[in-house]
């Protein structure tokens, strides 16, 4: 089958051909020395469309990770030495044949290499042929257009935020042909990613799976990507999508009310010059940040200090550290990033104040590039880096949640949920005991007091303990007493001189819309209506607010498996699943019903109730004022593609 509309590929980095293999077999058995193995056999069958290159018996097993994925899916030595003699074959055949380009592959040969990958989990299929650039029943793309539903209406969409969210709802909205303006509160699109610059910044998941399904970059040069490598590629999906003109920046929504007479939202938005505008939009979706707004916490006398103080969202490029006292407030995801950050560039003294220690998953390549074979391999195999991107995708769909789902009257709590959570907490304090060897004064300090998986998890190549153990650093338990002019007073009363005091004190996650009214249905307030207690069906929709979209709501994102990016953009897609019913209906809006948003929190709650992150004795940013998990999906990504393929008639009334 041979597709030569463009606009057939739900993909804005769909490239040219692959460079042609040159290489001897002997240059080749190398290559193959260093591939995944079987994302490497199922490219070869893709690319010849000849299924017999899977080979016989040689589905990956995918036992369950308890720490970090098994290398070729758990393979045998017996299967990965019958697969190595199928891929160099098949490279070859490549080679000889010199082929460099693939087709959109038929539905039943999807299937079979779905089928080889997942070791049979047909489960996952649908979800994954969402994430497959070569699928001919991709779906992520609207299959309809706005003219030929309603042509000629007066109906525009209104989205808030440029960032992850924001982008790809835009995208789905434009490719659906409807009209649609986005404003960003910030002077550059990219969310997160913009506003963050500090030394050290980069992403914590691996690179593959933090993209685009429609968007499939494959020469990434990171295995986590470096902050402004994410910056850049998002900006370049914008671009390439058309989205970036569409973008009124630095333009904030002060308000949304919903006129029920007229059947449409009144927003008003405040552009850079300060003036205010009243606007008239059909639906809101709202792409605005989960972890956007700096806590910084209340300190006894922080008015007094004279030095510099910033949170890491706010940080200076015009401070130089080097030879400076430099004071870092938190041990969460920024700060584990900062300080060895600060180490390599040279400060004079650290001082890092820590509430509670992290636990950290290990990641040796965590600062490598991609290696030379990956980097061979996406030049010259055909979509290799997108079938990589999949097999990213698929080991994380499961991923460590056997790991910290609790136990019934397990009695290894509060510090762990289970024996397998007990197994990976035993494992951990290994690492951390043979990292930290000759200081059991820092290690004393260094294990956490709660199970792995109730907290973010960090990612460990050895440069936080190597920062620990620096000369330079203090590691500071006692708490802060107060700030004064010169630095900080702990716990115990010492008082610490600094130049520069860092907050990597996180965000407030569970203010949703955070600083604006929105106003629904018989005058009722949202903030008012959550009370503090964000919820919202499938994670996107509110009763008595009509055709508001939350991309970014309640309980997205996940921590122990998944991906935040698929989470996101099926939140957009559903969305525009909506849209299209209010068109399809000739309505003005759809409303979720209140009983269908009780259902689905409920099953929600139940979800995360038996995660380590919801036992009761655990606090973290997950849980909001009420001690509810309002911030991280329980469940798989397969099971957010079902929550989200559907926009159910009976959970809906249209007004």
């Amino acid at each position: 089958m041979s597709i030569d509309a463009k606009t057939c590929i739900d993909d804005l980095f769909w490239g040219v051909p692959t460079e042609a293999i040159t290489e001897t077999d002997a240059e080749l058995e190398q290559i193959v020395d260093g591939a995944e193995l079987p994302v490497l056999l199922t490219a070869i069958a893709a690319a010849t469309g000849d299924l017999a290159w899977l080979g016989a018996g040689l589905e990956p097993p995918l036992p369950p990770a308890d720490l970090t994925p098994h290398p070729h899916g758990g393979m045998t030595d017996d299967q990965q030495r019958r697969a190595r003699v199928l891929a160099l074959k098949g490279l070859a055949a490549l080679r000889d044949e010199r082929i460099t380009t693939v087709d959109i592959l038929p539905r039943e040969q999807v299937d079979a290499l779905l089928g080889y990958l997942t070791g049979g989990r047909e489960q996952w299929h649908p979800h994954l042929t969402h994430e497959l650039i070569l699928a001919p029943d991709k779906g992520g793309a609207p299959d309809w257009r706005f003219e030929d539903l309603a042509d000629g209406r007066d109906y525009e969409v209104l989205i808030v935020g440029a960032g992850v969210g924001g982008i790809a709802a835009a995208h789905r909205f434009t490719q659906a042909g409807v009209p649609i303006t986005v404003v960003e509160s910030s002077a550059q699109l990219g969310g997160t990613w913009s506003k963050n610059h500090y030394p050290g910044v980069r992403l914590d998941t691996p690179t593959f799976g933090y993209s685009y399904s429609f968007a499939q970059r494959g020469d990434w040069p990171h295995q986590f990507a470096q902050g402004h490598e994410i910056l850049e590629y998002l900006t370049e999906v914008a671009e390439r999508a058309g989205v970036v003109e569409r973008i009124e920046f630095s333009t904030t929504l002060v308000s949304a009310h919903w006129d029920e007479a007229e059947g449409f939202w009144r927003a008003v938005t405040r552009g850079a010059d300060g003036h205010t505008q009243e606007r008239y939009f059909s639906a809101i979706v709202s792409a605005v940040g989960q972890l956007d707004r700096p806590h910084i916490p209340e300190f006894d006398g922080l008015d007094q200090y004279r030095g510099i103080a910033m949170h890491t969202q706010e940080w200076r490029d015009d401070v130089d550290w080097r030879g400076a006292r430099v004071a870092v407030i938190g041990t969460g995801a920024s700060a584990y990033q900062i300080v060895p950050a600060a180490m390599t560039d040279g400060v004079g003294e650290l001082v890092l104040f820590q509430r509670s220690a992290p636990w950290m998953l290990p990641a040796p390549n965590y600062h490598e590039g991609v290696s030379e074979t990956f980097a061979w391999l996406q030049r010259k195999v055909p979509h290799y880096a997108q079938w990589y991107r999949l097999w990213v995708i698929l080991l994380g769909i499961d991923g460590r949640t056997h790991t910290v789902t609790a136990e019934d009257d397990w009695d290894g709590a509060p510090l762990s949920v289970s024996a397998r959570n007990q197994a990976v907490r035993d494992v951990l304090i290994g690492r951390l005991a043979a990292q930290l060897d000759g200081r059991p004064d820092l290690l004393a300090h260094a294990i956490p007091n709660y199970p792995p998986g109730a907290k973010r998890m960090l990612r460990d190549n050895g440069v936080w303990a190597e920062a620990l153990r620096s000369d330079r650093t203090t590691l500071v338990t006692s708490g802060i007493e107060r700030f004064t002019p010169n630095g900080i007073v702990d716990g115990e009363g010492i008082e610490h001189d600094v130049d520069i005091v860092v907050f990597a004190t996180g965000f407030t996650p569970s203010d949703y819309l955070d600083g604006i009214e929105v106003v629904g249905r018989n005058g009722v307030e949202l903030h008012d209506f959550w009370g503090g207690d964000a919820r919202a069906h499938a994670c996107v929709t509110v009763p008595g607010f009509p055709s508001l979209f939350l991309v970014y709501g309640p309980n997205i994102g996940g921590v122990a498996a998944g991906s935040l990016h698929f989470m996101l953009e099926r939140a957009a897609e559903y969305a525009v699943k909506s849209v299209r019913r209010v068109l399809e209906e000739g309505a003005a809006a759809i409303d979720v019903r209140p009983d269908a948003l009780d259902r689905f929190a409920a099953w929600v709650d139940a979800g995360n109730e038996r995660m380590a992150w919801g036992q009761p004795y655990v606090r973290s940013w997950y849980k909001n004022s009420h001690g509810r998990v309002s911030q991280i999906w329980p469940y798989t990504n397969a099971d957010y593609w079902d929550v989200t393929q559907t926009v159910r008639d009976e959970d809906h009334v249209f007004l």
